[in-house]
């Protein structure tokens, strides 16, 4: 079986500048201050929001009326379009950080930046972290375990249960530095770092882009079905074929394309939908991924109506949604937060992009927790389950030097 092979998100809706200045992505990445900046960066462009002009208010009105109206109010003529940037929770009554900063710096995308090949600054915080896991592996087995019986039953088809590390060091982590080797380390993905609310900063490297708006056009990227990186080439090249040969995970990514697919058809004229998965590569796992594109019918739609029409999707929740969020609430002794929720920017065209909110860590004071889950399904394995969310860890371990 030939395997198409790409860096995420490459397939999205617009195309990187012929020629960006050098360096320009790396000095906004360079720029970085824990606290109030907002930096984001996707394969498409790198942004900068320095201070808050506004805050998205909460209300009982839909998200993106209330996105809409906000960035409508702080329009002006002859000036760029402003921007809301930020992270909408996994809960749909969870807090929102998303925010119109006073001022936004724009740089093309890291990966066409050469400056990015550079390496990092080494972790210096590695010896000093202790590491809490919640649940314990064992813990965390069972809960698979027991969401298997209950499939095999017929209650539901499919779960994304998760655990986390919870990191403590002497003192508070750099998180410029820890931003810059994570943007480094997957320059094609997206990167990001965000003030969460209460003193807290999430900060992260997702590869999956939920949805992206330009003008008519839609991208969006389910990825479902996970096997780890190997060093050794042989053994990389041997589970992406083994991953994309996969009986439960072509099913477990079949049930999140069909529910992208449910999803976007009410508000698209045109969607094209890949029949088979392909496979796109972090610095640490491989995914099965579907690139799908189409056109909006209705030019009032934004990319905010389009991540509010698929959040949460199967990849990150389950499905049925509603049965999957009961066995969450009951499975996960954390509250998941901003994890599993989306990130990204919308500007008061309603162009945006939409990132799913994983391998991330909420860093507050001297504790950084980090997140992980996988998507269980009835033939799925405890152990191998366990086995992939400690795969999912490394991104981040790596990044601050600490060991599982």
């Amino acid at each position: 079986m030939t395997a198409s092979l790409r860096e995420p998100g490459l397939d999205a809706v617009e195309s990187a500048p012929a020629d960006p200045a050098p360096g320009a992505a790396v000095a906004l990445l360079d720029a970085y201050r824990a606290g109030s900046d907002r930096f984001l960066a996707t394969p498409h462009r790198t942004l900068l929001g320095t201070g808050t002009a506004a805050e998205v208010p909460h209300g009982s009105e839909p998200l993106p009326g209330r996105v809409g109206e906000l960035l409508h109010s702080l329009r002006r003529p002859g000036e760029p379009a402003p921007l809301v940037l930020g992270s909408v929770p996994f809960a749909p009554d969870g807090p929102l950080a998303l925010a119109v900063p006073e001022s936004v710096r724009r740089a093309p995308a890291l990966r066409h930046d050469p400056l990015v090949a550079l390496p990092a600054p080494e972790p210096a915080d590695g010896a000093g972290w202790q590491v809490r896991e919640r649940p314990a592996p064992e813990e965390y087995a069972a809960a698979v375990a027991a969401a298997v019986r209950r499939m095999r039953d017929g209650e539901f088809d499919k779960v994304v249960l998760a655990r986390t590390l919870e990191l403590t060091a002497a003192h508070e982590p750099d998180l410029p530095a820890m931003l810059n080797r994570l943007a480094r380390r997957d320059p094609a993905g997206y990167t990001f770092a965000l003030p969460g609310g209460g003193g807290r900063t999430l900060v992260g490297a997702s590869p999956e882009l939920l949805v992206a708006r330009r003008g008519a056009l839609l991208t969006a990227n389910p990825l479902a079905g996970s096997a780890p990186r190997s060093a050794d080439l042989a053994e990389d090249v041997r589970r992406a074929v083994a991953l994309l040969e996969s009986p439960k995970d072509l099913h477990e990514h079949a049930v999140v394309v069909d529910a992208v697919r449910r999803a976007l058809e009410p508000l698209c004229g045109r969607l094209q939908v890949p029949e088979r998965p392909t496979l796109v590569r972090t610095a640490a796992m491989w995914h099965l991924s579907t690139t799908v594109t189409g056109e909006v019918t209705d030019p009032a739609v934004t990319a905010l109506d389009l991540a509010c029409a698929l959040h949460p999707t199967p990849a990150v929740c389950g499905s049925p949604t509603d049965a999957a969020r009961a066995v969450i609430a009951a499975s996960e002794p954390f509250d998941r937060g901003a994890y599993t929720g989306m990130v990204g920017w919308q500007d008061a065209d309603g162009d945006g992009e939409w990132v799913v909110t994983i391998r991330c860590a909420e860093a507050e004071g001297r504790t950084l927790r980090l997140f992980a889950g996988a998507g269980v399904v009835a033939d799925s394995s405890p152990q191998a389950e366990t086995a992939e969310t400690a795969a999912k860890f490394r991104t981040f371990l790596d990044a601050v030097g600490a060991a599982l």
